[in-house]
This record gives C-alpha cells, sequence and structure tokens, in this order.
C-alpha cells in the first residue's frame, strides 16, 4: 500500500479524530452515496423507458417505411413493390394507406387515425402482443373488420363481432360540395369489430382496416401513403435499407424504425441529459463538503505536518496524503451508492416494485435497464469532483511544513 493512502487511512480511522470532522466527512460520504444511488435508479428508469417505447414502436412500425418527401401519398408501381420484395433480407412488405376520418357507433362519434393495410398486418407478431380483446383480424369470414385502438373501443362503446351496433367510417368525398343533399358528399363504409389493442396512447385512436375499404373511401385507388417492409431475423438493417434507397425515386424516402420515431427518442434522450446534470449538479454540491472535512483536518494535523516534514517528507507526499484522504472518503460513498442503486434497479427491474398504476400497459411496472455506461460516467464524474474538491486543501497543508 502507498505510503500516502497508508496514512490517509490511519487518518480517516483515528479515534482522536475530532468528532465534527469526522461528521463532515460521514455527510460527505452520504452525500455522495445518495447522489449516485438517484442518478443510476433515475438514469435507469430513463433507459427503461426509452426500451418500452422502442418494444411498442416494433409492434406498430415496421423494420423501414418507405414514404413521400414532397406529398401525403403517392404511387409505388408494381416494378418497385417487385424489385423490394426479392430484396435479401426482405421478409414481407406492406401496402399501407393512412388518413384521418370520423367513426361513428350509434350515438357516439369521434375523429381516428384511418389505417388500411393488407393482409400481412396479421403476421405482426408483436402486434398480436397488444390484444386485450377480440382477435387480431382485418377480415371476419371473408367479410372485412376493424382492428381498433382502445380509445376508440371505449369511447364508442363498441362490442367485438356486434352486428347489430357496427362501427361506421365517414370520410368527405373529392367532388363540389352539394348543399342540397350533405349526405351525397360523404363516402361511408360499414363494418364490425373483430378486435382491440392497447400499445401507448398515441395509438388509441387508431383503426385498422383493409386497404380496399380506405380506397374505396377516399377514391384513391392504387395510392399509398407508405410501404411498410418487415426484415428476416438475420438480416443487414442498414445493407437493406441501402439498397432500398437505390431503388427509390428522389422524391421518396426510406427510414428505419429509430428514424420514424426521432422527434420522441431526441426528446427522451435530452430530457435524461437534463436529469443526469441536474442530479450531478447535487452530487458536486455533496463531494464538496470534502472540502471543508479536508480543509479542518488539514489544521488539525499541522503537528503532524511539520513532524513529517523534519523526517524527510517532501510537500508531494504531503499533498498525496489529503489528496488519498478525499478519495477515501469518496470511494466509500461511491460503493455505498453502487450497492444501493445497483440493488433498487435490479429489484425494480426483477420484481416491479414500483407500479405504473395503469390499467391496460405493456407492463405494469416501471422499466428498468441498467447500463454500464451511465453507472461508469456516473462514478468517473464523482471522483473527478473529488479530487478537484481536494486540491486545495492537499496545497495548504505544505504551508504547515518546516522546511517552507
Amino acid at each position: 500500500m502507498a505510503l500516502s493512502f497508508f496514512i490517509a487511512k490511519k487518518y480517516f480511522l483515528s479515534k482522536k479524530k475530532r468528532s465534527f470532522i469526522n461528521f463532515i466527512s460521514i455527510i460527505s460520504m452520504l452525500g455522495i452515496a445518495l447522489g449516485l444511488t438517484a442518478l443510476i435508479v433515475v438514469l435507469s428508469v430513463f433507459n427503461g423507458l426509452e426500451g418500452l417505447n422502442r418494444q411498442i414502436f416494433k409492434a406498430f412500425d415496421p423494420d423501414l417505411k418507405i414514404s413521400s418527401v414532397t406529398k401525403k401519398d403517392f404511387l409505388p408501381g408494381n416494378d418497385l413493390i417487385k424489385k423490394i420484395k426479392h430484396l435479401e433480407g426482405v421478409k414481407y412488405i406492406s401496402e399501407v394507406y393512412q388518413d384521418k376520418a370520423l367513426a361513428r357507433s350509434n350515438d357516439a362519434q369521434m375523429i381516428v387515425v384511418l389505417k388500411g393495410v393488407d393482409t400481412t398486418f396479421e403476421n405482426n407478431k408483436e402486434m398480436q402482443k397488444a390484444l386485450f380483446e377480440g382477435e387480431m383480424k382485418i377480415f371476419k369470414d371473408g367479410r372485412p373488420a376493424a382492428y381498433v385502438g382502445g380509445g376508440v373501443f371505449t369511447a364508442l362503446d363498441l362490442k367485438i363481432n356486434d352486428f347489430l351496433n357496427p362501427l361506421t367510417l365517414l370520410y368527405p368525398k373529392i367532388q363540389p360540395l352539394n348543399v342540397l343533399n350533405p349526405e351525397d358528399n360523404i363516402n361511408q363504409y360499414t363494418l364490425e369489430v373483430a378486435g382491440a389493442f392497447v400499445l401507448e396512447q398515441q395509438y388509441d385512436n387508431h383503426v385498422i382496416v383493409p386497404i380496399e375499404i380506405v380506397e374505396s373511401l377516399n377514391d384513391k385507388a392504387g395510392k399509398r401513403t407508405a410501404i411498410e417492409i418487415t426484415l428476416k431475423e438475420n438480416a443487414d438493417l442498414n445493407e437493406v435499407k441501402k439498397q432500398i434507397s437505390g431503388l427509390l425515386s428522389e422524391n421518396l424516402i426510406v427510414r428505419d424504425r429509430d428514424e420514424q420515431n426521432a422527434p420522441l427518442l431526441k426528446a427522451i434522450k435530452i430530457e435524461k441529459l437534463f436529469i443526469f446534470i441536474a442530479l450531478f449538479f447535487i452530487v458536486g454540491i455533496a463531494s464538496f463538503n470534502i472540502f471543508y472535512s479536508l480543509s479542518m483536518l488539514v489544521i488539525d494535523k499541522k503537528d503532524d505536518i511539520k513532524t513529517l516534514s523534519s523526517i524527510g517528507a517532501t510537500q508531494n507526499l504531503v499533498k498525496s496524503i489529503f489528496l488519498a484522504e478525499g478519495l477515501l472518503v469518496a470511494t466509500i460513498g461511491v460503493v455505498l451508492g453502487l450497492i444501493l442503486g445497483l440493488s433498487i434497479s435490479f429489484f425494480q427491474q426483477k420484481f416491479g416494485l414500483i407500479k405504473l398504476g395503469m390499467e391496460y400497459a405493456l407492463v405494469d411496472a416501471y422499466p428498468v435497464e441498467i447500463r454500464s455506461a451511465d453507472v461508469i460516467m456516473s462514478v468517473l464524474g464523482i471522483f473527478v469532483i473529488s479530487v478537484l474538491a481536494s486540491i486545495v486543501p492537499a496545497s495548504r497543508a505544505t504551508k504547515f511544513m518546516i522546511n517552507n
């Protein structure tokens, strides 16, 4: 053991150490421990929320999505569809038209996001996990059916396979307004509800139906708002994306799942960063208690410093003793913080101790994901602050040396 750490340990464990200095040191350790605990737990929860959102995106959003840069919809053409289907790594593609429409059942009505899909939609295993009533189908016994979000299902008081109270979809016709006969201005289609799903609040107002139904409502046969591409499990996403980009015209773009949800993911990362800065600032204040405890320890040990200098101790040795004392306090605080933070995060991850309190959710407790990078960054930051807080008191200790 280095001499400086040996002497620092003796000072730390000394029974003659003044109680007030000891009290400040304990406060420093506890402050660092609780601060690091909060950092680990809060950052792990943010990681868990990011992972949960990615899980939700995986259910509703495809691996790759082709859309128009300039217009709402586009005409993909059979050649493009065939070329994409034959690319290595592509499992299947779905043609989609998404728009807003009015949904009505009995006396209730609401604006919904109408998503027209083809039968490949029923291959989505992740979406199947979001089902909470009925079946994930857009055809029932050969008849078109709707697969609706939980918000639509509740607001319109819908029932599964209810022929007497079906779901009616209304969409304005593309034609000059007919004032004499208002009903002639609207296309409508009535169909039963096959199932209902719950993912996240932003999807509660979605109604998924066969794309032929949407085409009959908006009179835009053949046009699509997106081509959704699902890849095989071992496919190289970036390589397939690059190949698809080479097939597209200038007005079309292909995005992966993260790019499709870039604003939300960016918001989560920014919020996580600000929370980290705020908590780290608190930890920094706690760490600077080391400055006061070391300053008082230097004054208390001035006779020891004179004795050490008289037997040949150098300034660097004296400085290193008090730097080691500060690091010792920080190390104990970090170890306690790691034990508490990782334990709380682990038990939350394993047993879900703190619940979300939501009736319908993919998870019933706050999600937690421990990332080593966050832990390492937090620990290194605390040690850097502890060293900075120890430098000034350690430098002042050399003033009590005899040879000064």
